[in-house]
């Protein structure tokens, strides 16, 4: 191959590394998309010698001409602005190519061209190279490619208007011109995503669902990884063929051996690799060469280890995209699917979960041994469960699609550390939580908690909002003022944008793995509740204090009970009872009184949901209790009934009849914190799902005008103000006043009744991009911590949670101190902030301070802006 070097009159542009991305065809099949390098040129010269003459011919517009080789290669030369190309890539050829060029004369519109080869023409890569170079094209200042194709090539034109983009055709002729708006369109997602998830789907059958498994590192010796893989397979009851490799055995764990990937009598679907990591590229690029769908990288030694490994893992996923395989590690302890259509444990974990309706991600490998460790002592059944470890492939995002459709799955379990395309997670959240409860345990990150709060001034950690899933937490502490001009925490994302993300996506947050077991098991046995109201059965009086307690920290209420279930009560136990709630049955108390009181409370319209507390040694004949407790259950299914019996947790034998099932909690507090989290869902579920409205007044074209030729930093309190018009935002005042949070001189006053002061902003999250910050100014953020985060872009419903989730919200509705403030004219200016950084990425930071929030129908007055851009300008533009 000819050592290639960039022309003489041509400077060396820098390459973009992020456009490099893993890639899923219509089929299933992976590649890997990027932009073509000098290095790339005899690769080019190799695919266009291979095409077809009908294929050139679509290419050229009409009568074959073979171009010189020289000619071809200079197509690997590229600028990566004016000119780009995009290769896709099968193994280490090229499948498939996209290439725009900029008008001259016309700088925000491109020619664009696709060329495909012959034989994986009808796979899908024209749709997926159309999104990339759209994507990219978009970024660099490109409003509209432009495509001239031939009338009879029904391929290119069917990917077109199938695509879901703003497309303008012209008149019917032997060509036909297309104009593609690259701004992203509604449809244009949707029909994206349709496709991602049917790719991902069929992309990981082979992983979850394979027909055959080789074990490369299988051992002869009992207790090492490799053989324990083996065994597990074939105990688990797999109906496929199971082939260990090993060059230096005939037999293990009872199967033949064989010496190589390349000696199987069949290419394995899916193959498990537990070698040491310096032989595992070698290994890969076997299974590569014998046809291997998926592979799993059980060995450790790399990202782990430092930059180094690192680096070899990323080489390593990119070049099984590359060759049509999805990778699940390195790092990681494997896969189970318990489902009839797999039963496969892929694993080396000595406990295997037993068959059930959850599904779980871990990305910690070693965590995944004390997970179904965990699960079986709690009797919590797994429909499947993977380890991804360092997920530098396989991903959480792909398995939530895997899972959405599982008629096995009812409920998602993620252990999260970290996050590779957020927002892409929150798109498929939102549509997986509505019919499929997603639990994440996700700790945060305490040094660094509230880092996209509001730039310059105070900043929360910790802060959960109310009214979603996980919110009853709401220990918000201070963390000072912060230097606007300080670098992003590279260490992970903050606590906020964590929660904030969760919560727009319905995504119930639990701080430890028992907090999200707890929620597990209730979930996955019993419905959630359709409100917080809970009534509480107890046989002792001091649990249940403590019960009630736990509702009221979980967001739960115990209400007073109605007076035809204080009647009903009376009669079941006696004159002389307290029909109260929590109701006290006395440590008398039989199975009857367990079963009238279950019957009578479930009945009341008032409740939603019960708590039942058993405590020995007060009372006897447990058995007949739990019968009780279970018919009562049984006869109202549409509300959940949890326990907290004889002082076990999980599923007890006592307390589970076929497939009814009450979950026990060793402790009342955790029946409690269980319930919240389920309610707080179920209240999330029930809203209606918000949108991205289209906002009138928006004038894209001139905010990018104004921002076009700005230097990186603080923009002029004058551009500000112009920017913000742009979006239909009105800044009343642009002069500096005597301080930060200080109104001007023509400032509204700031008597009774004058209204409250607020600020919004926007920070850059290092992992999450912008995240919106809201809250009252003065001590009610500086002190009480009580800001709200969302994470961009926002849609109508999360703006309307953002503004109301304030501890500080009686303030804003007019529940407290006067008729409240102008709340649709706060949620607008929130949405059209939100639509402003995520139409322009050159804005870093920005912060409107003070608001003043007037009463209903007046509106908001913005009295200051400020606005900083990033050091990295727009990427691309006419140059």
């Amino acid at each position: 191959m000819t050592t290639p070097s960039f022309p003489e009159n041509l400077e060396q542009p820098a390459y973009p590394q992020d456009l490099e991305q893993p890639g899923l065809v219509r089929t299933g099949r992976s590649t890997f998309v990027r932009p073509i390098r000098p290095e790339d040129a005899d690769r080019l010269v190799a695919f266009v010698g291979g095409l077809s003459r009908a294929t050139l011919a679509y290419r050229s517009l009409g009568p074959v001409i073979r171009a010189r080789d020289d000619v071809i290669r200079r197509g690997a030369y590229v600028d990566y602005l004016n000119e780009l190309a995009l290769v896709a890539l099968a193994g280490d050829e090229i499948a498939g190519l996209v290439r725009y060029v900029r008008d001259t004369e016309d700088p925000d519109h491109a020619e664009v061209t696709f060329t495909i080869r012959d034989d994986d023409q009808s796979e899908g890569f024209g749709r997926l190279l159309l999104e990339h170079i759209a994507a990219a094209a978009r970024a660099r200042g490109i409003r509209v490619l432009k495509a001239d194709v031939l009338a009879d090539n029904t391929r290119m034109i069917n990917v077109f208007l199938g695509s879901g983009y703003r497309v303008e055709s012209g008149p019917p002729g032997q060509i036909v011109h297309f104009d593609i708006a690259v701004d992203p369109q509604a449809q244009a997602v949707a029909r994206a995503e349709r496709r991602e998830h049917t790719a991902v789907r069929r992309s990981l059958r082979p992983l979850l669902e394979p027909r055959s498994v080789a074990v490369i590192g299988a051992n002869r010796s009992p207790l090492t990884i490799g053989h324990e893989i083996v065994a597990n397979l074939l105990r688990g009851g797999f109906r496929g063929s199971v082939f260990p490799v090993n060059p230096r055995a005939e037999q293990v764990a009872g199967a033949r051996a064989y010496p190589s990937v390349r000696e199987l009598p069949e290419p394995p679907d899916l193959a498990l690799i537990a070698v040491r990591a310096e032989a595992v590229p070698e290994v890969i690029r076997e299974c590569a060469a014998a046809g291997v769908k998926a592979v799993v990288v059980v060995s450790t030694g790399f990202g782990e280890t430092g930059a180094a490994g690192r680096t070899t893992e990323l080489e390593l996923s990119r070049f099984a995209r590359a060759s049509g395989m999805r990778l699940v590690g390195p790092n990681c302890m494997g896969v189970v699917n318990t489902t009839p259509a797999a039963r496969l444990a892929a694993t080396f974990s000595p406990a295997l979960p037993t068959p059930g309706r959850v599904a779980m991600s871990s990305q910690s490998g070693p965590l995944g041994l004390a997970v179904l460790d965990l699960a079986r002592r709690l009797r919590l059944g797994f429909s499947g469960f993977v380890s991804v470890g360092h997920a530098v492939d396989v991903s959480t995002n792909d398995l939530l699609q895997w899972w959405e459709e599982d008629p096995e799955t009812s409920v998602i379990l993620l252990h999260v550390e970290t996050f590779g395309n957020p927002r892409r997670f929150a798109r498929i959240a939102r549509r997986v939580a509505p019919r499929k409860p997603i639990i994440a345990v996700h700790p945060g990150h305490a040094g660094h908690a509230g880092h996209a709060g509001h730039a310059g001034h105070a900043q929360t950690t910790g802060q959960v909002d109310s009214g979603v899933p996980g919110s009853s937490d709401r220990r918000g502490k201070s963390a000072g003022r912060a230097d606007p001009s300080g670098p992003a925490d590279p260490s992970g994302p903050s606590d906020s944008a964590v929660s904030s993300l969760f919560a727009q996506s319905g995504v119930i947050r639990t701080r430890s793995l028992q907090e999200l077991f707890d929620a597990a098991l209730l979930l996955a046995h019993q419905p959630p509740p359709p409100g917080n109201r809970v009534a509480v059965i107890t046989n002792a009086g001091g649990p249940a204090a403590l019960t009630v307690g736990a509702c009221a920290a979980s967001g739960l209420s115990v209400p007073p009970l109605g007076e035809r279930t204080r009647e009903k009560l009376r009669a079941a136990l006696g004159p002389g009872a307290e029909a109260a709630n929590p109701a006290d049955l006395t440590p008398m108390a039989t199975a009857a009184h367990y079963r009238q009181a279950l019957d009578a409370v479930l009945a009341d319209d008032g409740i939603d949901a019960a708590i039942v507390l058993f405590m020995p040694p007060l009372a006897d004949k447990p058995d007949e209790v739990a019968a009780a407790i279970l018919d009562a259950a049984e006869a109202a299914p549409a509300k959940p009934v949890v326990a907290s019996f004889l002082g076990g947790a999980g599923v007890a034998d006592l307390l589970h009849r076929g497939e009814l099932v009450v979950p026990t909690y060793a402790f009342p507090e955790s029946a409690a914190a269980s319930l919240g989290h389920a309610a707080a869902y179920q209240a999330w579920r029930s809203t209606p799902a918000g949108v991205v409205p289209d906002l009138p007044g928006v004038d894209t074209d001139r905010a990018r005008s104004l921002l076009a030729g700005c230097a990186p930093g603080p923009v002029s309190p004058r551009l500000a103000a112009e920017l913000l018009d742009s979006y239909g935002i009105a800044v009343r005042d642009t002069e500096p006043g005597s301080g930060p949070g200080s109104l001007p001189s023509s400032g509204l006053g700031s008597g009774p009744g004058s209204g409250l002061d607020a600020f919004l902003s926007v920070g850059a999250d290092p992992v999450f991009g912008p995240v919106v910050a809201f809250g009252l100014t003065g001590d009610y953020a500086d002190l009480m911590a009580d800001v709200a985060h969302r994470v961009t872009p926002l849609s109508d419903r999360d703006a309307r949670e953002m503004v109301r989730s304030l501890r500080a919200a009686p303030l804003l509705d007019g529940r407290v101190g006067g008729p409240g403030v102008d709340l649709a004219a706060l949620e607008e200016t929130v949405l059209r902030i939100s639509a402003m950084v995520e139409d322009l990425p050159e804005i870093e930071a920005m912060e409107l301070r003070p608001i003043r929030l007037l009463p209903p129908g007046d509106g908001v007055a913005i009295t200051r802006a400020t606005i900083r851009l990033a050091d990295e300008t727009r990427k691309g533009g006419p140059s």
